[in-house]
């Protein structure tokens, strides 16, 4: 009987875990998607938190159209390089590794500008020098060291569309407000991207007087103050702890004789 008893007992000891009993698959991997978005778009943000690409973006956000151009060629120049970074993180080697980031930075960027000078000529034109400028956008390179670098494509992928998309919203509420109050209306000029969005223009008010410095130079400093801190007070409003409600305390019993 003790020989059978033992047997039995190992015999269950290498009967296999169920699925069901660990922890389930995919988890980390969510996370860690989270965590890149939650990264991207708002904690570690470009623009409002790094405080990087500050050149183009104070310059192009004086309207709509200028923001959303700069902004698509940033995403697509980000989604790009941190993708080809991550391709080839394995047969770079220490010497030449920055070098060959900046050079499929600026090859992107290219890209990208051919494709404005092809497609979108007047937005081409209007945006100038500032295309050419995202080769020199710390951003860019940043992401392509310090992640793409060190992780697989997916997740570097992830990255950088995180990384653009924080950083093209950032250019775009800030372009939306500078316009707003610096003309008086919005989406003017639409059809420089989209052809079909020639009337998208909305006007405020006939009366309404332009304050004509939202859209100079010391404006765009001025707004982008106004955003982050606009964005400090959100954060430390939801890092503060809630006030507990007080507990009711119970009356106490009168003894009442008659």
């Amino acid at each position: 009987m003790a020989l059978s008893t033992s047997n039995s007992n190992s015999n269950s000891s290498l009967n296999p875990i169920s699925p069901d009993s660990g922890p389930k698959a995919g988890s980390p991997a969510r996370a860690e998607s989270r965590e890149i978005i939650r990264q991207g778009l708002w904690t570690n943000n470009a623009a409002l938190v790094q405080l990087l690409g500050l050149c183009p973006l104070l310059a192009v956000s004086n309207s709509v159209v200028n923001a959303s151009g700069l902004g698509l060629a940033t995403i697509g120049v980000l989604l790009g390089s941190n993708g080809m970074v991550s391709l080839s993180r394995h047969r770079l080697g220490p010497a030449i590794r920055l070098p060959v980031f900046v050079l499929i930075i600026a090859t992107f960027t290219t890209c990208a500008e051919l494709l404005l000078h092809a497609f979108a000529i007047e937005l081409y034109q209007a945006l100038g020098i500032f295309i050419p400028l995202i080769v020199t956008n710390c951003t860019i390179l940043g992401r392509a060291e310090s992640f793409a670098s060190k992780n697989a494509l997916v997740p570097s992928l992830l990255d950088g569309l995180m990384t653009g998309l924080g950083f093209a919203g950032v250019l775009l509420v800030l372009s939306m407000f500078r316009e707003l109050a610096g003309t008086g209306a919005i989406f003017a000029n639409m059809d420089r991207l989209l052809p079909f969005a020639g009337n998208w223009t909305v006007q405020l008010s006939s009366s309404y007087k332009p304050f004509l410095l939202a859209i100079l130079p010391p404006g765009a400093f001025l707004f982008m103050g106004g955003l982050i801190a606009l964005k400090n007070i959100i954060d430390r409003k939801l890092a503060s702890p809630s006030p507990q409600k007080p507990q009711p305390t119970a009356g106490k019993r009168v003894r009442v004789t008659g």
